[in-house]
């Protein structure tokens, strides 16, 4: 059974009803329910093959000829190189007789070894063959977003602009959590499938991990505390599958997890010594297509000063409780839940699920359909006497509003103190002033259980709630 994929669904059946040859590539982190999306919408397939994870040209290519021999191809044996095997491909797909033929090659990625030329075969079977047709719809599906991005997407050979069309799947939305948990047969309240958001994010595999029979805590301790948890190691496999040179990468992340805000390019520059060429460049911009960071610009800053803030949450998780630890108890995060450390942490995790969810924030406050920017700002006064500010998420609207949005993450509704009203009086003040915006100034508050009543209370000009953020 799918969990939401709608949109996606949609894709892959267009694709598969059209009158002409469809070339789609599906992509997305490892561990997000590509190969799963395909196979339930399509079922069979005229050809299918799975590349092999870290071998050579030669286990490769004899691979693919197992899968031609199983699939319908007598007595095959290794082609020469991919051209040659391409070639039997398309013996293959001619005996399939009339019809659609569906074609699934999944991790294509590791079929591209070294000097194997298999981009330059994939082209030609494409341009010289397939593409000609009517009857072929061929599926690429790979974890290695650097290899599909700067291979297949933006590639300026003979594969430019050859894709009719690309799917990428995001991480679950906490809605879409929440179906899953309720499909698998968990017993969850709201806050719990939040707490196992903020630990997990939206990656469909780690939720299908969770055994049903115990608590959320015991789950976590299970899968990243114990001894060989299965997700204990995860950071290290999730950077070797999404790109295939990771140190780099991993580098840009581990800079950004020590600043909550985020950091300019220059500012990552001068805290990781990489060079600021393209290849800094094209890593930033994967790391946002696989929703690791978010980028923004803030008002008044130059272009080139863009804003990248980490904002993953099982990669935040991992840096604050499990990198570089060796001897954490197996019961850890089940005897850490009242601690000062976890209550930091919740609240910083809170911030983050806000972000990812950020449409829901707009349905509930009435403007999706209004035209909006969103970004983070912050302002520091030179001479440090004046008022500073930090906002984490302001909405620009075109409706001249602008909303000034504070996260709380409390047990309980969140009261609002003197000492607290008096600064987001302040960072209304110093935002407006700094800015110049003539638009009025909405202070919102997403908190996970709204606001306790008092005569602060009334200051605050709407409430989203944890309610309104497991909205579709």
């Amino acid at each position: 059974m799918i969990i939401g994929r709608e949109a996606e669904l949609a894709k892959l059946k267009s694709a598969a009803e059209s009158a002409k040859a469809e070339f789609v590539a599906v992509y997305g982190r490892r561990r997000i329910g590509k190969t799963f999306l395909v196979r339930q919408a399509f079922g069979n397939f005229a050809f299918e093959h799975t590349g092999v994870r870290k071998r050579g040209t030669t286990k490769q290519l004899e691979e693919f000829a197992k899968s031609l021999a199983s699939q319908g191809y007598p007595r095959c044996k290794r082609p020469a190189d991919w051209y040659a095997a391409f070639d039997l491909l398309k013996e293959l797909l001619l005996g399939k007789g009339e019809g659609r033929k569906v074609v699934f090659l999944d991790d294509c990625p590791w079929m591209d070894t070294p000097k194997s030329d298999f981009v330059g075969a994939l082209d030609h079977f494409w341009n010289g063959w397939a593409s000609a047709r009517s009857d072929i719809l061929l599926i690429i599906c790979g974890s290695a977003t650097s290899w599909v991005i700067e291979k297949i997407i933006d590639d300026y050979g003979g594969l430019h602009n050859r894709l009719t069309r690309q799917i990428y799947l995001r991480p679950f939305s906490l809605a879409e959590c929440e179906a899953l948990v309720r499909a698998n047969g968990h017993v969850m309240n709201r806050d719990q499938i939040l707490e196992g958001y903020m630990v997990m994010g939206g990656v469909p595999y780690y939720w299908d991990l969770l055994r049903k029979e115990i608590s959320l805590s015991q789950n976590i301790d299970e899968l990243f505390f114990a001894a060989h948890g299965e997700l204990s190691d995860e950071f290290d496999h999730l950077f070797l599958a999404l790109f295939r040179k990771p140190k780099l990468y991993i580098s840009v992340i581990r800079a950004l997890g020590t600043k909550k805000c985020g950091m300019t390019r220059n500012e990552i520059i001068a805290a990781t010594r990489v060079k600021g060429n393209g290849r800094l460049s094209r890593v930033l911009k994967e790391l946002a297509q696989c929703d690791f960071i978010r980028v923004y610009s803030e008002p008044g800053r130059r272009k080139r000063d863009l804003i990248y803030q980490l904002i993953d949450n099982y990669v935040l998780f991992y840096f604050r409780f499990l990198d570089g630890q060796t001897n954490l108890m197996p019961n850890f995060w089940s005897a850490s839940q009242t601690t000062q450390s976890v209550r930091v942490w919740c609240g910083l995790a809170f911030e983050r699920v806000a972000l990812q969810h950020i449409d829901a924030i707009k349905r509930k406050l009435g403007i999706s359909g209004v035209v909006t920017r969103t970004y983070g700002w912050r302002f520091q006064p030179e001479d440090c006497d004046g008022d500073g500010a930090q906002i984490d998420l302001v909405i620009e609207r075109n409706d001249k509003v602008v909303n000034l949005c504070e996260m709380k993450y409390t047990a309980g509704p969140f009261a609002i103190s003197d000492e607290y009203d008096r600064r987001l009086k302040v960072k209304r003040e110093v935002y407006a002033e700094q800015t110049g915006t003539k638009d009025a100034i909405h202070l919102t508050m997403v908190s996970a259980h709204g606001l306790k009543t008092n005569s602060n209370a009334f200051d605050i000009q709407s409430v989203v709630t944890l309610d309104d953020l497991f909205k579709e």
